[in-house]
């Protein structure tokens, strides 16, 4: 049993019944197969991939993929310590008509707060703004959406996803400062985009 237990809002349960009377069988499925998008293990695995490509680039890219890697790591954990914490229903285990409409039941019960997927997509959108103008708008745009696919599989309250987005963001930017940091001795690179 969890410290804390947390009440979705009337906000949350007018969106988890709105949802639930206009699900559809095809919509929830493109929503499942969007989701893994979010997913601690393919995040992971990217990160771990993308990383070791780094080793072979110059210093600044190596600096990013180490602070990509250790914020993934850090958002892999902390939703996990977190939902020690709270406890919260799903709303997916309170429905019956969006079962009947395609909606799946995802995780433990009671593993609703905060959303796991949107504290990785919300660190991700923050780590956005390490890129050009373009690749940032993009990079946010996919995370917002796939952050949204919580919401419309009923895996999570809508609190759970901001909340979760949220403590994303705040986890990638304490991070910043050490994982990005010149390390002294390291040759500076005049290739470097500054900014």
């Amino acid at each position: 049993m969890a410290l804390i237990t947390v009440e979705p809002t009337r906000t949350d349960l007018a969106i988890a019944n709105a949802i639930s009377h206009h699900a559809n069988p095809q919509f929830e499925e493109t929503a499942e197969a969007l989701t893994w998008g979010a997913d601690e293990h393919v995040l992971l695995g990217l990160a771990a991939t993308a990383w070791l490509y780094a080793r072979l680039r110059r210093p600044e890219e190596r600096r990013v993929a180490n602070h990509i890697l250790t914020v993934s790591l850090a958002t892999a954990v902390l939703p996990h310590i977190l939902k020690t914490v709270f406890d919260q229903i799903r709303p997916d285990r309170l429905t019956l008509l969006g079962h009947r409409r395609g909606i799946p039941f995802s995780g433990r019960a009671r593993d609703a707060f905060p959303s796991g997927h949107a504290v990785h997509m919300g660190a991700l959108a923050s780590a956005g703004a390490l890129l050009p103008p373009s690749r940032r708008r993009l990079v946010r745009t996919i995370a917002m959406a796939l952050s949204l696919t919580r919401i419309a599989l009923l895996a999570h309250w809508a609190s759970d996803v901001v909340a979760g987005f949220t403590l994303g963001i705040v986890v990638e930017r304490m991070l910043r400062p050490w994982t990005l940091a010149r390390r002294s001795g390291e040759p500076v690179d005049r290739g470097a985009r500054h900014g």
